[in-house]
């Protein structure tokens, strides 16, 4: 293979228009501050967030630790829910910043990122496609066009709270996502690549319009298509990223895909051409290759154990049976989505209606080029209707689905924004041709045409204002339940005071007052028929809101959750002796793992903490423990203050060391 120099790329620059510079240099600023602003920012300003986080932070430290690759370790057992490759991204970058928050969440935020920009890249290739093939423009304004609409769906690929939330946090989802959602781009391109050539855009009397080879339709036009021995490059990325996906989170990172390439094809009748064109056996050789050499080895180290464990129960039986009470009714996935694309899953419905996949005759005539649309729509409802099915239901399973929301509704927002002007022009030539038409009653022909584009228009008009409408109602129920929310917080016992603190920070007014003032602003903008601007108000709203009230929120929610874990982690590495075992009676907190560096036995109830002491302590009867735990808990367990060594108290946690021999069965009583 040709590596491409240092020279080529100085000569590419060099014969590229000086608009073209300058549009790249903003597409990359524009790229760097959604990456910045939804996953960079502060990402190391809080500590691990129990209860999961912990888990994957301490399993790739383990890696590290005890240079085993291959079996993950969490707290000296076994951890067999997730595949490595997320634990081997955290080692990895453990090497190169440190064990630290930074290289537990950098997997993630890259991840979240590079989908990012996959998908600004695809909208920029074949957003434009989409577009109102009726509406041209300028030929000075194609560029801007097609960056405009990438611009659009990047910032809603990035910006909505369910991506911001996973892409924040160290765990499996986002490079999950990253993986499989990239894999799916990447099968797009190379399947709208093979008869791009069959449909480009081309300038005419300064206009951009669709030129097509030839009259007939969309069969002729695969016919036509270029098949060549080798596998198209796009196609072989797709291959690499399944196996990845699946690498990161198991079955599901080939499963889904082959659930929304299989229907999406099957409905446009291609499905037997791609199945030649994809080159299928050596796809499964490159997926062997990569996912094979992990399985085969984990399960020849630990048997039947690891099958049990990671296909039996972490996701056969996740999906037919309720797994951890994590159990909601068959509704759940349409709340998680309203809530999680907020603002933009209002215009989903609406979004999803623009693509007309119940006229499969209409997406048939369609090139392959200007498929983006139908095919983001079974990537969505393929995955909505899979995981809505599953017994075990959790608001992350969902998250692959949300690029493909972003790119339906960042297409439909796209077409609103672009031709807004286009579509005045037409409707006042539809009218007067329509006053033209009438003087000659007799001609139906004329009459019918007119008539039905302004039919047309005024119903997508009606839809887009009850759209619009339902977004500023939205948006102030939203703030409503933002700002009396302190009133139904559960009180955590790790944080009882939260509630009280929340409401004295002023972070909840101000959020409700933020999506308060851009409801407003959004109907102002709405009174004035200006509504391609509806967009840019959603979007300023949404980032004053992430800036200025759920950063700092989180912070907040560290400060009296996390923190506390971690000052006192910090006293047990300070004081601990070796030898002298950490239990901890709560709620089980995995970071005091992470944080202290040591195993940590964990009990939720006294009782069981009091047995467990009093099975080992006859078989050494010397030294300490260290406990840590409610205050409560040291008095259920049956001390009474002079009894143990007080070290540190933080938050709603007390630290002490007691003698072993206090835990002589019949030295001392518990109290239930």
């Amino acid at each position: 293979m040709k590596l491409i120099q240092p020279l080529d790329i100085i000569n590419w620059f060099k014969s590229q228009p000086k608009s073209h510079i300058l549009t790249l240099a903003l597409s990359i600023l524009w790229l760097s501050l959604l990456a910045w602003l939804a996953f960079f920012c502060n990402l190391d300003n809080i500590g691990l967030i129990d209860e999961t986080e912990p888990l994957f932070a301490e399993a790739a430290r383990q890696m590290v630790e005890t240079g085993d690759w291959i079996t993950p370790y969490f707290n000296g057992e076994t951890r067999f829910d997730k595949p490595p490759l997320i634990y081997w991204l955290m080692a990895i970058a453990y090497y190169l910043f440190g064990i630290n928050e930074w290289s537990v969440r950098f997997p993630s935020a890259i991840s979240a990122t590079a989908l990012m920009c996959f998908g600004f890249y695809i909208l920029y290739k074949y957003g434009y496609y989409y577009l109102n093939s009726q509406i041209y423009t300028p030929e000075n304004k194609f560029l801007m066009v097609r960056l405009l609409i990438a611009w659009i769906g990047a910032a809603m690929i990035a910006l909505n709270p369910e991506t911001i939330a996973w892409g924040r946090i160290g765990v499996s989802d986002m490079l999950l996502t990253g993986c499989m959602c990239s894999a799916l781009l990447a099968f797009f391109i190379g399947y709208a690549s093979q008869t791009e050539n069959t449909h480009i855009p081309q300038q005419k009397n300064s206009k951009i319009i669709k030129h097509k080879v030839s009259d007939l339709p969309h069969d002729n036009q695969s016919s036509k298509t270029t098949k060549s021995p080798r596998l198209n490059k796009w196609y072989l990325a797709f291959y690499i990223l399944i196996s990845l996906a699946v690498l990161a989170k198991g079955p599901i990172g080939i499963v889904l895909p082959a659930m929304i390439i299989g229907s999406f094809l099957l409905y446009v009748g291609d499905f037997f051409q791609i199945w030649q064109e994809i080159n299928i056996r050596r796809g499964i050789l490159i997926f062997f290759t990569i996912t094979f050499p992990w399985y085969f080895i984990v399960t020849l180290v630990n048997g039947k154990e690891y099958l049990d464990s990671f296909f039996g129960y972490h996701n056969f039986e996740r999906f037919t049976r309720v797994v951890n009470h994590h159990q909601a009714p068959w509704y759940f996935y349409f709340l998680v989505v309203l809530i999680g694309f907020a603002p933009w899953s209002i215009y989903l419905p609406i979004a999803i209606a623009k693509t007309k996949f119940w006229q499969p005759c209409y997406w048939h005539s369609k090139p392959r080029t200007e498929q983006l649309g139908l095919f983001a729509f079974f990537w969505f409802i393929c995955i909505f209707i899979f995981f809505s099915i599953s017994a075990t239901k959790l608001p992350s399973y969902v998250l692959p689905l949300m690029p493909a929301a972003a790119i339906l509704v960042g297409l439909f927002w796209s077409d609103i924004i672009i031709n807004r002007d286009s579509m005045s022009t037409q409707t006042n030539k539809s009218e007067d041709n329509s006053t033209q038409s009438s003087v000659n009653p007799t001609d139906n022909s004329v009459q019918l045409v007119p008539r039905l584009i302004r039919n047309t228009s005024k119903s997508k008009g009606r839809f887009l204002s009850c759209s619009v409408v339902a977004n500023i109602i939205f948006l102030l129920i939203l703030a409503l339940g933002i700002i009396y929310s302190f009133n139904w917080l559960d009180r955590d016992p790790a944080m009882p005071y939260f509630p009280e603190i929340i409401r004295k920070s002023g972070l909840l007014i101000r959020g409700g007052l933020i999506l308060m003032t851009t409801a407003i602003v959004i109907g102002f903008i709405w009174r004035k028929k200006q509504t391609s601007w509806v967009w840019s108000a959603n979007f300023i709203g949404l980032v004053a809101c992430l800036i200025f009230t759920i950063n700092p929120m989180m912070f907040l929610v560290d400060q009296e959750r996390q923190l506390p874990l971690r000052q006192l982690a910090k006293t047990i590495v300070e004081v601990r002796q070796p030898g002298e075992e950490i239990i901890m009676i709560a709620f089980e907190k995995p970071s005091l793992v992470f944080y202290t560096r040591q195993p940590v036995e964990f009990f939720r109830r006294a009782t069981n903490a009091r047995e467990y002491l009093e099975k080992i302590v006859p078989k050494d009867p010397s030294g300490n423990v260290v406990i840590i735990g409610y205050p409560k808990k040291f008095i259920h367990v049956g001390l009474e203050p002079g009894q143990y060594q007080y070290l540190d108290s933080r938050g709603a946690y007390q630290l002490g060391k007691v003698p072993k021999n206090m835990f002589l069965k019949g030295h001392s009583k518990i109290n239930n």
